[in-house]
């Protein structure tokens, strides 16, 4: 295979990533609520604005599904209110009771408002949309954020882990908050929270968060897969290497979100070139357009170096609180961008702290191959999770 096809087929693995609700909600008109913005009320989760869309897996791909695009309220790293939007489908089958809810957190996509989840479903562009509707398959409802910053305004604070969990935990309350008689969810549906890559870090934060952040949810397990538990050793790992490129992103991202780490005082002119031609791309370009650059390269003085950055990217860092539910793990042995090391060093820590922790490890696999070979048995162990099953995990 060679090095050009390699960036794609990972950049690719890296994507993954109906009537209107009640006259309280707002229309489509409303959706371009700015961050901050609470006119709905100030609750995290509160649905601010919701509007009919369409679910495409793939192009001229339609589904029975009914699906809304929404806005609803969340909150920033540094705890402020924000806008988010998402989309959640709902399988068009007639049930009434208490549906299974899984809020999916999607690998990176980019950070221009284009590479959004929600902007791609109506077209079936959205590379991850398969899996999703493998979820919606089996009767669930699915919420898709589409994290702070992509498909609103502001700029996409790209693998802050704090700023994604509640994201990804926000969805599942907006999607609770549309028609009982329309979704089949009510305040009792079982949730499930899955993610790979990007989406396994956001998954992984929204475990952490639950019992803390959004108790109410009814959470009955996490499936989590590549996941990047700590974003230092990511960023050594990526130096040079095929994933050099998200290495700006993440830095692009934290900078967004921690405007006093002054991101463009670290970089040399072709580094803020680059960083300015990601912040409004998507990751199949943004992956292939610094491959195997080193950091040494792009600035004038390396800011992992610094205290100020180091404090950042630790905040970022999984394995410090357990899970208070059942938390399935799988990581590829050689996986090419997300050292299988930080898997087995997240498994360590979540099991030390207490967590009732499934790890699955596929000793073949790398990045690419994780996404979909490693969904399946996620889906299958979440499908036990809502059928109240006992599980033990494997610690």
């Amino acid at each position: 295979m060679s090095v050009r096809t390699r960036i794609l087929a990972a950049s690719a693995a890296l994507a993954l990533s109906a009537a209107l609700p009640t006259a309280a909600t707002a229309t489509a008109a409303d959706d371009t609520t700015a961050p901050g913005a609470s006119s709905a009320g100030d609750a995290p989760g509160t649905l601010l604005s919701a509007a009919p869309t369409a679910f495409h897996p793939l192009p001229l791909q339609p589904t029975n599904t009914d699906a809304w695009h929404i806005n609803y309220r969340s909150t920033t790293a540094k705890g402020a209110p924000n806008t988010v939007s998402g989309t959640v489908i709902v399988p068009r089958d007639g049930r009434k009771g208490p549906r299974p809810l899984v809020t999916y957190a999607v690998g990176t996509v980019g950070m221009g408002d284009q590479c959004a989840p929600s902007a791609g479903f109506p077209t079936g562009t959205t590379i991850e949309a398969t899996l999703i509707n493998q979820v919606v398959q089996r009767g669930w409802a699915v919420a898709v954020t589409d994290y702070e910053g992509l498909g609103t305004p502001g700029d996409h604070t790209y693998t802050v882990g704090r700023a994604e969990g509640q994201a990804v935990l926000d969805a599942a309350r907006a999607a609770l908050k549309l028609p009982a008689a329309e979704t089949g969810l009510s305040k009792d549906s079982p949730v499930g929270i899955m993610g790979y890559s990007q989406g396994g870090q956001a998954s992984s934060w929204a475990a952490e968060l639950h019992d803390a952040y959004a108790p109410e949810l009814n959470v009955k397990g996490t499936a989590t897969g590549g996941v990047p538990a700590d974003l230092m050793e990511v960023a050594k790992f990526s130096d040079g290497n095929i994933g050099a490129g998200l290495i700006l992103m993440a830095a692009a991202g934290h900078d967004t979100a921690y405007p006093e780490l002054k991101l463009d005082s670290y970089l040399n002119p072709q580094g803020k070139a680059y960083v300015d031609f990601m912040r409004k791309n998507c990751v199949a370009i943004n992956a292939i357009s610094a491959p195997f650059k080193r950091i040494s390269e792009v600035t004038t003085t390396n800011p992992l170096e610094s205290p100020d950055w180091q404090r950042k990217l630790a905040d970022s860092k999984l394995g410090t609180h357990a899970p208070d539910h059942p938390v399935y793990l799988y990581h590829g042995g050689i996986d090419e961008l997300i050292p299988y090391k930080v898997g087995t060093q997240l498994r360590a820590d979540w099991c030390k702290a207490g967590a009732k922790v499934q790890w699955r490890a596929h000793p073949l696999l790398g990045h690419i191959g994780g996404v979909t070979v490693g969904a399946f048995p996620a889906m299958d162990w979440l499908a036990d999770r809502f059928a109240n099953r006992p599980t033990g995990g494997n610690c």
